[in-house]
């Protein structure tokens, strides 16, 4: 039985992840033998030092990207007295995402790492 077609579109009725609060809710840890299932909330992880890298980081991008629109409306406006000011934002933008990026691939390449190591 498939799911019902909307319209022309060919996306099912239900497509989609509205339904989702929070996808990610538990990071089971290894069981090992005697010992029983745990797993570290998310609230756990936000909380330690590689979290809250991450969770700066994150707010660097939306700090800047919200600096360099904010230049953009002055500029369009006729506010901005320095049009530099733009290029200069936009740079920081585009450098904090670029960072968040690069530390993204490094701390995979680090799981990828440490998850192919022999025991």
């Amino acid at each position: 039985m498939s799911a019902p077609i909307d319209g022309i579109t060919g996306i099912p009725k239900n497509a989609g992840i509205a339904g989702i609060t929070n996808p990610i809710q538990k990071i089971a840890s290894p069981v090992q033998a005697g010992e029983e299932d745990k797993a570290v909330g998310l609230d756990e992880v936000k909380e330690s030092s590689f979290g809250s890298l991450f969770t700066d980081l994150i707010q660097n991008v939306r700090d800047t990207d919200a600096e360099f629109t904010q230049a953009q409306y002055l500029l369009a406006t006729g506010q901005l007295d320095n049009p530099a000011q733009l290029g200069i934002a936009g740079y920081k933008a585009e450098l904090a995402v670029d960072m968040l990026i690069q530390l993204r691939n490094r701390a995979l390449d680090a799981y990828n790492e440490l998850k192919n190591m022999n025991v």
